[in-house]
């Protein structure tokens, strides 16, 4: 696939996910990984995201720009999960 079908896919399949996901949406939406791996994820600068009194904020746009990139090609094998 394409990176502009592959955005398109993943925009229809998290529409029903707020704007902005907090870490446990997140991971749900990269298919359930581990807590610590999502932490991991953002302590790395992985994703994009903010922080708002240590929560964990990633705008929806800003995961899917992860999941089309060549981060999530390396980090996907590492972390067994894939969607």
């Amino acid at each position: 696939m394409s990176a502009v079908s592959d955005k398109q896919y993943y925009e229809k399949l998290f529409k029903d996910y707020p704007d902005v996901v907090d870490l446990i949406s997140f991971r749900k939406m990269l298919g359930g990984i581990s807590d610590c791996a999502a932490r991991r994820l953002m302590r790395k600068n992985r994703v994009k995201h903010f922080t708002i009194a240590n929560i964990y904020w990633i705008p929806k746009v800003w995961a899917i720009q992860y999941l089309v990139s060549k981060k999530y090609e390396e980090d996907k094998i590492r972390y067994r999960v894939q969607i």
